[in-house]
C-alpha cells in the first residue's frame, strides 16, 4: 500500500507545483498593470484586511519572513505600503498598505475578475467551490502532520 500512497503524493506535488508556476505566471500578469509584481500583489493582499508583522504575513501566505521582509521594504519603498507601532510587540512593526497600495490592488480587480469568471465557466461553479475545499483540507492536513514531525528516513 505504501508505494500507491507515495505514488499518490509525488502526483500531488507535482500537480501543486506545475499549479503554483501556473499562478504565479498569470499572477504577473495581473499584477503588472498595476505596477506590482506577483510577491508584491501577496504580500499587500495580505494586509488588506488588517496590519500584520512581517512574521504572520509569513505564516498565513506559507513565505520565508526573510522573503516577506524583503517585499515588504520594498513596498515601503515604492510608498505602497507602511510600518506601524506594533502594541504587541516593540520590535515587530505591522504593516499596512498605504493608499497607494490599496488603489494598485484596486487595479487587479477587473482582471482577477475576468479570470475567476473564466475558471468558473470551465471548471462548472459547483468543481470548482469543491477545488478550493480540497486544496484547503490539504493544506491543513500538511499542517497537521508536519506539526512538530522530523524527516523521516529509511536505514
Amino acid at each position: 500500500m505504501s508505494r500507491e500512497r507515495q505514488d499518490l503524493l509525488s502526483r500531488t506535488a507535482l500537480g501543486v507545483f506545475r499549479l503554483n508556476g501556473q499562478l504565479l505566471a498569470v499572477s504577473e500578469e495581473l499584477a503588472r498593470p498595476a505596477g506590482l509584481t506577483a510577491s508584491w500583489w501577496q504580500v499587500l493582499g495580505a494586509v488588506l484586511p488588517e496590519p500584520l508583522p512581517v512574521s504572520g504575513i509569513a505564516r498565513v501566505m506559507g513565505m520565508t519572513r526573510q522573503g516577506v521582509q524583503r517585499v515588504a521594504d520594498l513596498l515601503v519603498r515604492e510608498g505602497l505600503a507602511e510600518y506601524l507601532p506594533n502594541p504587541a510587540h516593540r520590535r515587530a512593526k505591522l504593516l499596512t498598505p498605504t493608499e497607494g497600495g490599496r488603489a494598485a490592488i484596486a487595479k487587479i480587480g477587473p482582471g482577477h475578475a475576468a479570470l475567476a469568471d473564466r475558471l468558473a465557466e470551465e471548471l462548472g461553479e459547483t468543481a470548482f467551490a469543491e477545488t478550493v475545499r480540497v486544496l484547503e483540507r490539504l493544506s491543513a492536513a500538511l499542517d497537521k502532520v508536519s506539526e512538530g514531525s522530523e524527516p523521516v528516513t529509511e536505514p
